[in-house]
């Protein structure tokens, strides 16, 4: 069982009714305290797929008010040990298979918003990636183009931007898109001074393998997609979905890039069509594994906003997905 800790200072006045209210949610133990002669402070042990029903109550309770202040703990051990058999309520069969395991909408809200901006260390790290993963694929070492997408960090601002659709959050959707433009265009534009300088590799299998594409990449760039939301959600490592997310981006957004940087301007068509088709594929995997686990907001005005907004990106990404599709099928046959 994976254990979260919450703490949660609320006013002394609102403490009893605090008491009686989160007797209604699930929890492993619960402890209280006067830290002063206005304040109380209540910890609440729970499984960690519990903590976004409670979360989602103090932020309703508390009105904008800002009197109740929470915090979340990861818990890493816990003596005596819990049984989980014990510790959760009977479910119905249906809930139970409904029920995916994941982080709460909090939690993942405070990631995805510092993964949406631009950052120094966001910075360095996609240029010293761009770099590398140039420099793997003039030299055709898949080493050194697996190491550059050990150290890119792109995964964070789609993530974000899938994330922000889901919810409807359209100024976190726009700081997201306009982080993800920019960790693809300063690849491309590193790409560029790579391709005016050195000469196309063509004898590189790295790079020949991106002037090519096909129905399989959609499939390639779905499972990545998935596989990197799915471990977001549950607040894994991302080093190797990171990889995954970083495979089906940053090469072809090279390789776009040295070709136009050397006036191949025709031959850059391809890899920036495999881009585009990976850059949708994994947006639209990570709407709906952000969907069917059940992130959205609390107040029924937002989720109105929700609803329409990944409804729209859905739509707007498979559209795109499809006319892709219908383009390699033709461009191959």
């Amino acid at each position: 069982m994976e254990l979260q800790l919450v703490e949660v200072y609320i006013p002394i006045e609102r403490f009893k009714h605090f008491q009686e209210e989160v007797e209604s949610y699930t929890y492993v133990e619960k402890w209280h305290t006067a830290i002063s002669e206005n304040e109380m402070l209540v910890k609440i042990l729970m499984n960690k797929k519990d903590t976004e029903a409670l979360l989602d109550f103090l932020e309703a309770n508390d009105k904008g008010k800002k009197e109740i202040r929470a915090l979340l703990y990861n818990i890493s051990t816990y003596l005596p040990q819990v049984d989980e058999d014990d510790a959760e309520e009977v479910k119905s069969e249906e809930e139970k298979q409904r029920e995916i395991t994941r982080a709460s909408r909090h939690e993942l809200y405070n990631v995805v918003e510092s993964s949406s901006k631009v950052t120094p260390n966001f910075l360095w790290m996609l240029i010293l990636s761009a770099i590398v993963a140039t420099a793997g694929i003039v030299k055709d070492s898949a080493a050194i183009v697996i190491g550059a997408m050990v150290i890119a960090p792109l995964i964070g601002p789609f993530t974000a931007l899938a994330f922000s659709a889901t919810l409807g959050d359209y100024k976190l959707m726009r700081t997201s898109a306009l982080t993800a433009l920019y960790g693809l265009l300063l690849p491309i534009g590193i790409a560029i001074v790579f391709g005016m300088i050195f000469s196309i590799p063509m004898e590189s299998e790295e790079f020949l393998a991106r002037t090519t594409i096909e129905l399989m990449d959609i499939v390639v760039a779905i499972a990545a997609g998935t596989a990197g939301a799915m471990s977001f959600a549950k607040r894994v490592s991302e080093a190797l979905v990171g990889v995954m997310v970083s495979v089906a981006l940053l090469p072809p957004a090279v390789v776009c890039g040295m070709m136009l940087g050397s006036s191949h301007f025709q031959g850059a068509l391809t890899p920036l069509l495999l881009l585009f088709v990976n850059i949708s594929a994994i947006l639209l995997s990570a709407i709906i594994v952000f969907w069917s686990s059940g992130i959205k907001p609390i107040n029924w005005s937002e989720i109105q906003v929700a609803n329409t907004s990944k409804t729209y990106a859905l739509i707007a990404v498979s559209v795109v997905i499809i006319f892709l599709a219908v383009l390699i099928y033709f461009i191959n046959f």
